[in-house]
């Protein structure tokens, strides 16, 4: 009888008699996953070493930093750094720099990748896909010392190339001084970046759309779809989720703007464009010796990345969309 019983539960019942309790952590499954624990062991210490340990660093904002004074000497002069960086006009101007910059490369380098996949993912022959593929990720491989050079040399007023084709189609009467001028110099770290990075960030978009069921592009060929069709119809919602979650990480490093294309591609001439977060660390930290001032702008940097990756996570979590955290 009660084995009878027990079975009409199990009959009547099955999605309560397929709950299981989670599992405590106890020291015999620690001890039973012992090896994937050590082998975590040195990733979490190269984390701890160089992504924690820095951050005591950070109180060198708060104080009037001084190299030959040990810890216990130096002035502690609490927010001081912070509101003359808030009211100094260079600051300003180099955040705006930062700002305007960052969301170029963001706003060229995500249309552009998903373009660039979505006419990859077109290309029926493999060799000429493989073969457009490997010509548009091969300068991720270049470093920026080269990348700076070649823009340089094609933008150049004497032989450049971008002069030269511009003048032969009679776009432009006379050679242009791209690298003199701060209003072509933002639209130049853009496309450098693009150039630079495109092919390489359309790699996980290509490996999204390989994942799509090919059953819903017969589904939507036997519906009359032609190719664009299916492109904004079926490919683009297939990606959706990645797109989502790249874009939040994204906005997380908008104030990564650069600092070797700025740094290599900027002169006098241009300065009041070219000069970013990174290089105001750079010219008041080590050029001036001014520590604390570099800190506080670091701190703010990191601060605002934070925030603006938290936000744009809460924002995508209200609308229903594929979240970060």
């Amino acid at each position: 009888m009660d084995e009878t019983l027990e079975i009409d539960t199990v009959v009547r019942h099955p999605k309560k008699n397929r709950k299981k309790k989670k599992q405590p952590v106890t020291w015999r499954l620690i001890k039973n996953q012992n090896q994937l624990i050590w082998m975590s062991v040195p990733l979490m210490l190269y984390i701890i070493l160089f992504a924690y340990v820095p951050v005591w660093g950070w109180t060198m904002a708060f104080q009037n930093y001084k190299p030959a004074k040990s810890f216990g000497e130096q002035e502690w002069v609490g927010l001081k750094q912070f509101k003359f960086l808030f009211t100094d006009d260079n600051f300003i101007r180099v955040l705006r720099n930062t700002l305007a910059m960052g969301l170029i490369n963001l706003i060229l380098g995500f249309v552009t990748a998903i373009v660039l996949a979505l006419l990859l993912n077109e290309i029926k022959k493999v060799f000429w896909k493989r073969t457009v593929q490997t010509i548009s990720y091969l300068p991720h491989f270049l470093s920026w010392i080269i990348v700076t050079g070649i823009v340089a040399t094609s933008l150049s007023i004497n032989d450049g190339i971008v002069n030269i084709v511009l003048m032969k189609l009679h776009l432009i009467k006379e050679p242009i001084l791209w690298l003199s001028e701060g209003k072509y110099f933002w639209g130049i770290v853009g496309a450098s970046h693009v150039w630079k990075e495109v092919g390489w960030n359309t790699i996980i978009y290509l490996a999204a759309i390989a994942s799509i069921d090919p059953a819903l592009y017969e589904a939507a060929e036997i519906d009359g779809a032609n190719r664009y069709k299916k492109m904004m119809f079926v490919t683009l919602p297939g990606i959706k989720a990645t797109i989502v979650i790249l874009m939040i990480m994204s906005i997380g490093h908008v104030l990564e703007a650069g600092f070797e294309v700025q740094y290599l591609l900027g002169n006098g001439l241009v300065v009041d464009w070219a000069e970013t977060i990174d290089i105001f660390v750079l010219k008041y930290g080590l050029a001036q010796g001014n520590y604390s001032l570099a800190t506080a702008g670091g701190i703010f940097k990191t601060v605002v990345s934070v925030t603006l990756l938290l936000m744009a996570n809460g924002i995508s979590k209200r609308l229903g969309e594929e979240r970060l955290l």
